[in-house]
Protein backbone atom coordinates (compact mmCIF):
# COMPACT_ATOMS: atom_id res chain seq x y z
CA UNK A 1 0.00 0.00 0.00
CA UNK A 2 1.13 3.62 -1.24
CA UNK A 3 2.27 5.62 1.80
CA UNK A 4 0.19 8.51 2.89
CA UNK A 5 0.91 12.34 4.50
CA UNK A 6 -1.98 13.25 6.18
CA UNK A 7 -3.34 16.42 8.32
CA UNK A 8 -5.38 16.60 11.11
CA UNK A 9 -6.80 19.81 11.16
CA UNK A 10 -8.20 20.55 14.80
CA UNK A 11 -5.43 18.94 16.61
CA UNK A 12 -5.86 20.58 19.75
CA UNK A 13 -9.53 19.15 20.66
CA UNK A 14 -10.21 15.93 21.73
CA UNK A 15 -10.70 13.84 18.76
CA UNK A 16 -8.22 15.76 17.43
CA UNK A 17 -5.70 14.19 19.88
CA UNK A 18 -7.78 10.80 19.52
CA UNK A 19 -6.34 11.30 15.84
CA UNK A 20 -2.73 11.99 16.76
CA UNK A 21 -2.60 8.96 18.84
CA UNK A 22 -3.93 6.60 16.53
CA UNK A 23 -1.74 8.16 13.44
CA UNK A 24 1.47 7.51 15.52
CA UNK A 25 2.32 4.62 14.24
CA UNK A 26 -0.16 4.32 11.65
CA UNK A 27 1.57 1.66 9.09
CA UNK A 28 -0.13 4.06 5.96
CA UNK A 29 -0.30 6.89 7.51
CA UNK A 30 2.32 9.62 8.66
CA UNK A 31 1.01 12.79 10.21
CA UNK A 32 2.84 15.95 8.38
CA UNK A 33 0.27 18.73 9.39
CA UNK A 34 -1.30 19.76 12.36
CA UNK A 35 -3.68 22.51 12.11
CA UNK A 36 -6.01 24.65 14.48
CA UNK A 37 -7.51 28.16 15.38
CA UNK A 38 -5.75 31.15 15.01
CA UNK A 39 -5.26 31.71 18.35
CA UNK A 40 -3.06 28.31 18.30
CA UNK A 41 -1.37 28.82 15.28
CA UNK A 42 1.80 29.32 15.16
CA UNK A 43 3.05 27.58 18.63
CA UNK A 44 4.07 23.86 18.66
CA UNK A 45 1.47 20.74 19.42
CA UNK A 46 2.88 20.80 23.04
CA UNK A 47 2.73 23.93 23.82
CA UNK A 48 -1.06 24.46 22.33
CA UNK A 49 -2.23 21.40 23.32
CA UNK A 50 0.11 20.02 26.10
CA UNK A 51 -1.58 21.78 28.89
CA UNK A 52 -5.49 20.09 27.81
CA UNK A 53 -3.63 16.85 27.08
CA UNK A 54 -6.99 14.15 27.73
CA UNK A 55 -5.66 11.15 26.51
CA UNK A 56 -4.08 8.46 28.33
CA UNK A 57 -1.30 8.03 26.65
CA UNK A 58 1.56 10.93 26.40
CA UNK A 59 1.08 13.16 22.88
CA UNK A 60 3.21 11.64 20.31
CA UNK A 61 7.27 12.70 20.31
CA UNK A 62 6.86 12.90 16.46
CA UNK A 63 4.25 15.96 16.68
CA UNK A 64 5.21 17.77 20.19
CA UNK A 65 7.55 20.34 17.90
CA UNK A 66 5.33 20.13 15.17
CA UNK A 67 3.99 24.32 14.20
CA UNK A 68 0.59 24.15 14.29
CA UNK A 69 -1.15 26.04 10.85
CA UNK A 70 -4.17 28.23 10.87
CA UNK A 71 -7.08 25.78 9.44
CA UNK A 72 -8.37 28.57 7.52
CA UNK A 73 -5.42 31.11 6.53
CA UNK A 74 -3.17 28.28 5.62
CA UNK A 75 -5.12 25.93 3.20
CA UNK A 76 -2.49 26.38 0.69
CA UNK A 77 0.40 25.41 2.68
CA UNK A 78 -1.51 22.51 3.48
CA UNK A 79 -2.43 21.24 0.30
CA UNK A 80 1.87 21.37 -0.08
CA UNK A 81 2.50 18.76 3.30
CA UNK A 82 -0.62 15.99 2.61
CA UNK A 83 -2.07 13.78 0.57
CA UNK A 84 -5.45 14.21 2.62
CA UNK A 85 -6.44 15.98 5.94
CA UNK A 86 -8.71 14.39 8.46
CA UNK A 87 -11.04 17.31 10.39
CA UNK A 88 -12.16 17.79 13.45
CA UNK A 89 -13.01 21.21 13.91
CA UNK A 90 -14.68 22.81 16.97
CA UNK A 91 -16.70 25.56 14.88
CA UNK A 92 -20.56 26.40 13.46
CA UNK A 93 -21.67 24.12 11.41
CA UNK A 94 -22.22 26.37 8.22
CA UNK A 95 -18.76 27.28 8.59
CA UNK A 96 -17.20 24.08 8.86
CA UNK A 97 -19.04 23.12 5.50
CA UNK A 98 -17.43 26.08 3.87
CA UNK A 99 -14.21 25.08 5.52
CA UNK A 100 -14.61 21.22 4.23
CA UNK A 101 -15.79 22.53 1.01
CA UNK A 102 -12.52 24.72 0.88
CA UNK A 103 -10.01 21.86 1.41
CA UNK A 104 -11.83 19.86 -1.10
CA UNK A 105 -11.88 22.52 -3.86
CA UNK A 106 -8.36 23.11 -3.71
CA UNK A 107 -7.71 19.10 -4.05
CA UNK A 108 -7.28 18.03 -0.62
CA UNK A 109 -9.86 15.00 0.40
CA UNK A 110 -11.52 15.02 3.62
CA UNK A 111 -12.23 13.01 5.84
CA UNK A 112 -14.67 14.48 8.58
CA UNK A 113 -15.58 13.80 11.84
CA UNK A 114 -17.71 17.07 12.04
CA UNK A 115 -21.68 16.47 11.58
CA UNK A 116 -22.17 19.46 9.31
CA UNK A 117 -21.76 17.64 5.65
CA UNK A 118 -23.71 14.64 7.01
CA UNK A 119 -26.94 15.26 5.18
CA UNK A 120 -25.34 16.54 2.31
CA UNK A 121 -27.28 14.09 -0.38
CA UNK A 122 -23.43 13.50 -2.34
CA UNK A 123 -21.06 13.47 0.44
CA UNK A 124 -21.11 9.86 1.57
CA UNK A 125 -21.14 8.61 5.60
CA UNK A 126 -19.41 5.40 5.81
CA UNK A 127 -19.18 2.66 8.30
CA UNK A 128 -17.42 -0.08 6.12
CA UNK A 129 -18.57 -2.99 8.01
CA UNK A 130 -22.24 -1.36 6.20
CA UNK A 131 -22.09 0.58 3.83
CA UNK A 132 -18.66 0.46 1.94
CA UNK A 133 -21.07 0.89 -1.78
CA UNK A 134 -21.33 4.65 -0.69
CA UNK A 135 -17.78 5.61 -1.77
CA UNK A 136 -19.10 5.20 -5.66
CA UNK A 137 -21.01 8.63 -5.29
CA UNK A 138 -17.82 10.47 -4.32
CA UNK A 139 -17.36 10.79 -8.56
CA UNK A 140 -20.56 12.72 -8.44
CA UNK A 141 -19.37 15.03 -5.63
CA UNK A 142 -16.11 15.95 -7.74
CA UNK A 143 -18.41 16.55 -10.52
CA UNK A 144 -20.09 18.97 -8.61
CA UNK A 145 -17.18 20.66 -6.80
CA UNK A 146 -15.61 20.54 -9.83
CA UNK A 147 -12.64 18.72 -8.43
CA UNK A 148 -9.87 15.56 -9.60
CA UNK A 149 -8.82 14.70 -6.18
CA UNK A 150 -10.76 16.61 -3.79
CA UNK A 151 -14.22 15.29 -1.80
CA UNK A 152 -15.79 14.97 1.76
CA UNK A 153 -16.67 12.09 3.14
CA UNK A 154 -18.28 11.60 6.91
CA UNK A 155 -18.49 9.62 10.06
CA UNK A 156 -21.64 9.08 11.62
CA UNK A 157 -22.64 10.19 14.83
CA UNK A 158 -20.89 8.48 17.69
CA UNK A 159 -23.61 6.96 19.49
CA UNK A 160 -24.88 4.70 16.35
CA UNK A 161 -21.36 3.11 16.13
CA UNK A 162 -23.17 0.83 18.96
CA UNK A 163 -26.36 -0.35 17.85
CA UNK A 164 -26.36 0.19 13.86
CA UNK A 165 -23.87 -2.29 13.56
CA UNK A 166 -25.96 -4.77 15.97
CA UNK A 167 -29.22 -4.13 13.80
CA UNK A 168 -27.32 -4.24 10.80
CA UNK A 169 -27.03 -8.10 10.41
CA UNK A 170 -30.61 -8.81 11.23
CA UNK A 171 -32.35 -6.21 9.46
CA UNK A 172 -32.60 -7.82 5.62
CA UNK A 173 -32.32 -11.22 7.37
CA UNK A 174 -35.94 -10.60 9.01
CA UNK A 175 -37.20 -7.10 8.06
CA UNK A 176 -36.70 -4.33 10.73
CA UNK A 177 -39.51 -2.50 11.39
CA UNK A 178 -39.45 -0.61 14.85
CA UNK A 179 -36.57 0.29 16.96
CA UNK A 180 -36.26 2.11 20.07
CA UNK A 181 -32.98 3.22 21.49
CA UNK A 182 -32.20 5.02 24.66
CA UNK A 183 -28.30 6.03 24.44
CA UNK A 184 -26.23 6.74 27.36
CA UNK A 185 -23.20 8.74 26.34
CA UNK A 186 -20.09 8.96 27.92
CA UNK A 187 -18.79 13.06 28.64
CA UNK A 188 -15.39 12.40 26.16
CA UNK A 189 -18.93 12.64 23.81
CA UNK A 190 -18.58 16.07 24.46
CA UNK A 191 -14.97 16.64 24.19
CA UNK A 192 -14.59 16.40 28.08
CA UNK A 193 -12.55 15.07 31.17
CA UNK A 194 -14.24 14.52 34.64
CA UNK A 195 -11.62 17.89 35.35
CA UNK A 196 -13.24 19.79 33.14
CA UNK A 197 -16.63 19.00 33.20
CA UNK A 198 -17.27 18.64 37.25
CA UNK A 199 -21.27 19.56 37.21
CA UNK A 200 -21.40 15.59 35.44
CA UNK A 201 -20.37 14.14 38.88
CA UNK A 202 -23.20 12.32 40.58
CA UNK A 203 -25.55 13.33 37.87
CA UNK A 204 -27.42 12.06 34.67
CA UNK A 205 -27.83 15.24 31.97
CA UNK A 206 -31.79 13.69 29.99
CA UNK A 207 -30.72 15.94 26.68
CA UNK A 208 -28.08 16.36 24.34
CA UNK A 209 -28.67 19.08 21.78
CA UNK A 210 -29.81 17.41 18.18
CA UNK A 211 -28.34 14.23 19.44
CA UNK A 212 -31.44 12.83 18.70
CA UNK A 213 -32.56 13.98 15.52
CA UNK A 214 -29.06 12.52 14.30
CA UNK A 215 -29.66 9.39 15.96
CA UNK A 216 -32.99 8.92 14.35
CA UNK A 217 -32.38 10.26 10.60
CA UNK A 218 -28.80 9.38 10.63
CA UNK A 219 -29.20 5.43 10.27
CA UNK A 220 -31.66 6.11 7.29
CA UNK A 221 -28.65 7.83 4.96
CA UNK A 222 -26.26 4.71 5.99
CA UNK A 223 -29.08 2.40 5.23
CA UNK A 224 -29.81 3.95 1.71
CA UNK A 225 -28.49 3.64 -1.65
CA UNK A 226 -26.30 5.61 -4.25
CA UNK A 227 -28.98 6.70 -6.88
CA UNK A 228 -27.60 8.86 -9.35
CA UNK A 229 -25.76 11.46 -8.38
CA UNK A 230 -26.60 11.37 -4.68
CA UNK A 231 -27.55 9.07 -1.86
CA UNK A 232 -31.12 8.09 -1.38
CA UNK A 233 -32.20 7.67 2.07
CA UNK A 234 -33.71 4.29 3.48
CA UNK A 235 -37.82 4.70 4.42
CA UNK A 236 -37.73 2.32 6.98
CA UNK A 237 -37.12 1.38 9.48
CA UNK A 238 -38.96 3.39 12.01
CA UNK A 239 -36.51 4.84 14.71
CA UNK A 240 -37.26 6.65 17.85
CA UNK A 241 -34.55 7.80 20.37
CA UNK A 242 -33.54 9.55 23.81
CA UNK A 243 -29.87 10.49 24.75
CA UNK A 244 -28.74 10.93 28.06
CA UNK A 245 -25.57 12.43 28.94
CA UNK A 246 -23.77 9.71 31.84
CA UNK A 247 -21.03 10.61 34.31
CA UNK A 248 -18.40 7.76 32.55
CA UNK A 249 -15.77 8.43 30.78
CA UNK A 250 -15.64 6.69 27.45
CA UNK A 251 -18.09 4.33 25.49
CA UNK A 252 -21.65 5.06 24.92
CA UNK A 253 -23.99 2.54 25.70
CA UNK A 254 -27.72 1.78 23.95
CA UNK A 255 -30.93 0.22 25.28
CA UNK A 256 -32.18 -1.17 21.92
CA UNK A 257 -35.85 -2.68 21.20
CA UNK A 258 -36.38 -3.79 18.08
CA UNK A 259 -39.57 -5.38 16.25
CA UNK A 260 -39.02 -7.21 12.89
CA UNK A 261 -41.62 -8.41 9.99
CA UNK A 262 -40.92 -11.98 11.05
CA UNK A 263 -39.50 -12.88 14.88
CA UNK A 264 -36.42 -14.02 14.82
CA UNK A 265 -34.98 -16.65 17.34
CA UNK A 266 -32.78 -15.76 20.13
CA UNK A 267 -30.13 -18.19 19.41
CA UNK A 268 -30.44 -17.36 15.75
CA UNK A 269 -29.27 -13.56 16.38
CA UNK A 270 -26.22 -14.54 18.60
CA UNK A 271 -25.10 -16.64 15.74
CA UNK A 272 -25.46 -14.12 13.28
CA UNK A 273 -23.56 -11.50 15.22
CA UNK A 274 -21.24 -14.21 15.75
CA UNK A 275 -20.10 -14.82 12.33
CA UNK A 276 -20.90 -11.05 10.67
CA UNK A 277 -18.23 -8.85 9.02
CA UNK A 278 -17.73 -6.74 6.33
CA UNK A 279 -15.32 -5.52 3.76
CA UNK A 280 -13.39 -3.90 6.15
CA UNK A 281 -12.15 -7.73 7.86
CA UNK A 282 -12.42 -8.88 4.35
CA UNK A 283 -9.77 -5.85 3.36
CA UNK A 284 -8.14 -6.89 6.73
CA UNK A 285 -7.71 -3.07 7.00
CA UNK A 286 -5.37 -2.22 9.57
CA UNK A 287 -7.86 -0.44 11.79
CA UNK A 288 -10.52 -3.24 11.47
CA UNK A 289 -11.31 -5.22 14.23
CA UNK A 290 -11.24 -9.13 13.67
CA UNK A 291 -14.87 -9.51 14.84
CA UNK A 292 -16.52 -7.15 14.89
CA UNK A 293 -19.67 -8.13 17.25
CA UNK A 294 -19.21 -9.82 20.37
CA UNK A 295 -21.44 -11.20 22.82
CA UNK A 296 -21.32 -11.86 26.06
CA UNK A 297 -23.23 -14.47 27.78
CA UNK A 298 -21.28 -13.86 31.26
CA UNK A 299 -23.32 -11.69 33.96
CA UNK A 300 -25.68 -10.80 30.68
CA UNK A 301 -24.43 -7.95 29.97
CA UNK A 302 -21.63 -5.98 27.98
CA UNK A 303 -18.18 -5.89 30.29
CA UNK A 304 -17.35 -2.18 29.81
CA UNK A 305 -14.06 -2.76 30.82
CA UNK A 306 -13.36 -5.43 28.18
CA UNK A 307 -15.56 -3.25 25.18
CA UNK A 308 -12.53 -0.56 26.20
CA UNK A 309 -10.07 -2.82 25.26
CA UNK A 310 -11.72 -5.33 23.25
CA UNK A 311 -10.42 -5.47 19.47
CA UNK A 312 -8.31 -1.87 20.18
CA UNK A 313 -11.95 -0.09 20.68
CA UNK A 314 -12.51 -0.77 17.32
CA UNK A 315 -15.84 -3.27 18.43
CA UNK A 316 -19.27 -3.50 19.60
CA UNK A 317 -19.96 -5.68 22.94
CA UNK A 318 -23.72 -6.66 23.41
CA UNK A 319 -25.69 -8.44 25.61
CA UNK A 320 -28.44 -9.15 28.05
CA UNK A 321 -30.03 -10.06 24.89
CA UNK A 322 -34.10 -11.06 25.41
CA UNK A 323 -37.57 -11.39 23.98
CA UNK A 324 -39.55 -8.03 24.59
CA UNK A 325 -43.10 -8.09 25.00
CA UNK A 326 -44.06 -5.26 22.37
CA UNK A 327 -41.58 -5.83 20.76
CA UNK A 328 -39.50 -9.26 19.46
CA UNK A 329 -36.27 -8.70 21.17
CA UNK A 330 -34.22 -6.22 23.34
CA UNK A 331 -30.62 -6.20 24.13
CA UNK A 332 -27.63 -3.84 25.29
CA UNK A 333 -24.68 -2.81 23.88
CA UNK A 334 -21.84 -0.68 24.15
CA UNK A 335 -19.20 0.79 21.37
CA UNK A 336 -15.97 3.34 22.76
CA UNK A 337 -17.00 6.84 21.23
CA UNK A 338 -13.69 8.26 20.36
CA UNK A 339 -12.29 5.33 18.94
CA UNK A 340 -14.90 3.36 17.04
CA UNK A 341 -17.22 6.17 17.17
CA UNK A 342 -15.53 9.16 15.98
CA UNK A 343 -11.59 9.43 14.93
CA UNK A 344 -10.94 5.51 14.97
CA UNK A 345 -14.27 5.03 12.15
CA UNK A 346 -12.83 7.73 10.51
CA UNK A 347 -9.52 6.27 10.22
CA UNK A 348 -10.71 2.79 9.16
CA UNK A 349 -12.55 4.96 6.60
CA UNK A 350 -9.80 6.73 5.36
CA UNK A 351 -7.96 3.52 5.18
CA UNK A 352 -11.23 1.87 3.23
CA UNK A 353 -11.07 4.51 0.33
CA UNK A 354 -7.07 4.33 -0.01
CA UNK A 355 -7.45 0.64 -0.65
CA UNK A 356 -10.53 1.62 -3.26
CA UNK A 357 -8.34 4.11 -4.99
CA UNK A 358 -10.29 7.56 -4.03
CA UNK A 359 -6.71 9.04 -1.84
CA UNK A 360 -4.75 8.48 -4.97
Amino acid sequence: MKQFSVGIIGATGMVGQRFATLLEHHPWFTVTALAASARSAGKTYREAAGPRWAMKTPMPASMEDMVLLDATADIGKIKELVDFVFCAVDMPKDQIRALEEAYAREEIPVISNNSAHRSTPDVPMIVPEINADHAAVIDAQRARLGTKRGFIAVKSNCSLQSYVPALHPLKDVYGLKNVLACTYQAISGAGKTFESFPEILDNVIPFIGGEEEKSEQEPLKMWGRVQGDRIVNATGPSITTQCLRVPVSDGHMAAVFASFEKKPEIEDIKKIWASFSGPAQELELPSAPKQFLHYFEEDNRPQAKLDRELERGMAVSIGRLRPDHQYDIKFVCLSHNTLRGAAGGAVLMAELLAVKGYLA
